[in-house]
């Protein structure tokens, strides 16, 4: 009886939780939005792109910022117009790629200002190289950014999250997180990466019972921060490449309301689910008509950081 018993709780609430998902989806996020007053908002590449849109975002919510970046001036500069906005911020440079480094710099920001309430991971590096083509240490630069550097950061700020049941992770991957392309073999495999650590870690806090802390994967396509420049798909006015501000948009939607993942734009939920439904030559057809399997032969990247 006690197996009978179990199926038909378990049966219940996972139909209460497809229903309670279908009913969240009508209602307007302005109106399911936390409230993160006076938090102490980590954000890692903050020094420019996404990073510095997030810091702005963050700032006009009325969060004390601590920013991260490699980029000594674009990090101040961001710090800068943090200010102007009314903004506590402190700005820290620090090597993502050196565990020891992340570590240190974690120390000091407790010291400097005690423990963080949301931490941001989206510091993140493209080399754009056929895979035989790319050196070592820039392989294992692209999987310590963008991928290694998300351990050490939560392992650095988790435990007082834990402590309160209270807090937030967000992990900004990418659609090449759930795709492989050609021309992006360590940046993809780095992304995976980003994505599979937000879901075994917020599998754990389930187990754990840590209601209160949560966690956000992002995955957009190619935004047009100068990252990708260069790329270019055969139909470019199906999916364009992102605004920024508009990713931005979404993504603090997303924390807002604790949205477990979100991929921008919606189309990327079909991609995927047709990705794993169709067979492999199919996925290679798919790319090569819509020109993602050439779409970094023109790659060209950030001549220089924002």
């Amino acid at each position: 009886m006690n197996g009978i018993a179990e199926f038909f709780v378990f049966f219940g609430l996972f139909w209460y939780y497809v229903l309670e998902a279908a009913v969240l989806w009508f209602v307007p996020k302005s109106y399911r939005r936390k409230n993160i007053k006076g938090q102490r908002v980590l954000i890692t590449g903050a020094g420019s792109g996404l990073g510095r849109l997030m810091s702005q975002r963050f700032a006009k919510l009325g969060c004390t910022l601590v920013l991260w970046d490699i980029n000594e001036a674009g990090n101040e500069e961001t710090a800068s117009q943090v200010k102007e906005l009314g903004a506590q911020v402190r700005a820290y440079t620090v090597d993502l790629s050196k565990r020891e480094d992340i570590y240190r710099t974690a120390d000091k920001v407790k010291n400097d200002l005690g423990e963080i309430d949301i931490l941001v991971n989206n510091a993140g590096i493209v080399t754009g190289k056929k895979f035989l083509e790319c050196p070592d240490s820039l392989i294992q630069k692209t999987m310590d950014v963008n991928a290694t550097a998300h351990f050490w950061t939560v392992k650095a700020f988790l435990p007082s999250m834990l402590r309160k049941n209270k807090g937030h992770v967000v992990s900004v991957a990418s659609g090449a997180g759930h795709f492989g392309v050609n021309g992006l073999c360590d940046y993809c495999a780095s992304k995976f990466a980003a994505y599979g650590f937000d879901e075994t870690l917020r599998a754990e806090l389930a187990v754990q019972k840590k209601t209160g802390v949560h966690t956000t994967v992002v995955c957009p396509y190619y935004i047009d921060t100068g990252m990708f420049s260069g790329i270019q798909t055969k139909f470019p006015r199906i999916l364009p490449f992102l605004e920024p501000e508009y990713v931005v948009d979404k993504i603090m939607d997303a924390v807002l309301t604790n949205q477990a993942v979100i991929l921008i734009p919606k189309v990327l939920y079909w991609m995927v689910i047709i990705k794993n439904m169709v067979p492999t030559k199919g996925l290679t057809l798919f790319a090569d008509y819509f020109g993602l399997s050439t779409s970094m032969d023109e790659f060209r990247g950030r001549a220089k950081r924002d």
